[in-house]
Order: C-alpha cells, then sequence, then structure tokens
C-alpha cells in the first residue's frame, strides 16, 4: 500500500525561465535510463524476484516515481513562461506543436518512450545487475545536467537525484551478494 504525501521528495526550485535546459531534462522523464523506466522496471521485476529482495524493489520503485514527479516539475517551471519562440529556439517547437507545455514521455531528442525500455530478464542476478547499470547510467545523467546548467537551485535537485542513484546501486549491490550468499540452494524462491 501506498500513501501519496502531496508534496515533493525534495524542493524543485528554478531561478529563471530555461526551455533549453528543459529540454535536456525531458531524457530523465522519458529516456530510456529516465525515472518512468526505472520505476516500472523495478516493479516488473518484483514478481520473479526472491522474498528477499521484492521489498527493496517495491521501495526504488516507487522512490523512482516521487523522481519523475521531481523532473516534471522542473520541466514545468522551467517552460511555464516559454514563448513559443524560445520554445522553438530550445528544439521544442515540435514537442510545442504536438502539446504545447504539457509533458509527453520522450526523451531529449524526441523519441518516444516504449517498454523496451524496461528489462526483466527473469534471473534475479542478472535482473539486479541490469538495475545497477540502469542506476549508474542515470547517476552519470544527472552529473551531465547538472553540467549544462548555471542555475545553481536546479543544480541543487539534480544533485539529489544524482545521490539517489548512487545509494539505489548500492542497495542493488547489496541485494546481489544476499542472493549470491543463497545461490546453493537448487532455486532462489
Amino acid at each position: 500500500m501506498w500513501i501519496y504525501e502531496k508534496k515533493l521528495q525534495y524542493p524543485v526550485r528554478v531561478s529563471k525561465c530555461d526551455p533549453r535546459l528543459a529540454k535536456y531534462l525531458i531524457e530523465q522523464y522519458g529516456g530510456a535510463d529516465g525515472e518512468l523506466a526505472a520505476a516500472l522496471r523495478y516493479l516488473n521485476q518484483r514478481y520473479s524476484i526472491p522474498d528477499r529482495v521484492i521489498g527493496l524493489l517495491t521501495d526504488i520503485g516507487t522512490e523512482e516515481f516521487a523522481h519523475l514527479e521531481m523532473i516534471a516539475t522542473m520541466v514545468y517551471k522551467l517552460t511555464k513562461d516559454a514563448t513559443p519562440e524560445q520554445l522553438k529556439a530550445a528544439g521544442l517547437g515540435e514537442h510545442f506543436a504536438d502539446h504545447d507545455h504539457a509533458l509527453a514521455y520522450h526523451n531529449a531528442a524526441g523519441v518516444p518512450w516504449t517498454a523496451t525500455y524496461i528489462q526483466a530478464k527473469g534471473d534475479p542476478i542478472a535482473d539486479l545487475y541490469e538495475d545497477i547499470a540502469a542506476e549508474e547510467k542515470a547517476r552519470a545523467t544527472y552529473q551531465w545536467l547538472i553540467d549544462l546548467t548555471d542555475d545553481v537551485d536546479i543544480q541543487d535537485a539534480l544533485k539529489f537525484l544524482r545521490e539517489r542513484e548512487i545509494v539505489h546501486s548500492l542497495r542493488f549491490r547489496e541485494a546481489v551478494e544476499i542472493l549470491k550468499e543463497h545461490q546453493g540452494q537448487k532455486r532462489l524462491f
């Protein structure tokens, strides 16, 4: 059971209108290594993972939805005062033509989100290594996004998200070790 609290996991402040940065942030909204793909990956994998780590996948999958909400808030705040001309100049003209200021699940290049981003092999060790890789790719992307802006408020929120990706990676590594300890059993679950 989830309890939704109507506040962001971490405050999102924006110093100025910046549609260019919003275009880049959309990568973490609807990209292959973004928050939606991560949330759905982990919540899907928990059906074929040993009981000892189901809670971990549920917890991290749920937190990824909170991160998705933060990214959406950043994109909204960065574009809410942008004119159509500013959106077009930032490379968001096509997005604006299709969605106005609404968000849509696609990456920074405009490629639509696809369920093929969700990796689930059914082998707990393989899936957890996939999850570690996904978290490390998200961490790297957040670092690059931090490097693309001089807005210290946005950098603050992005640093929070980057650090959460590191924590998730560490937790998945711990889960691999737990499962490897029990690998001598005929079945892991």
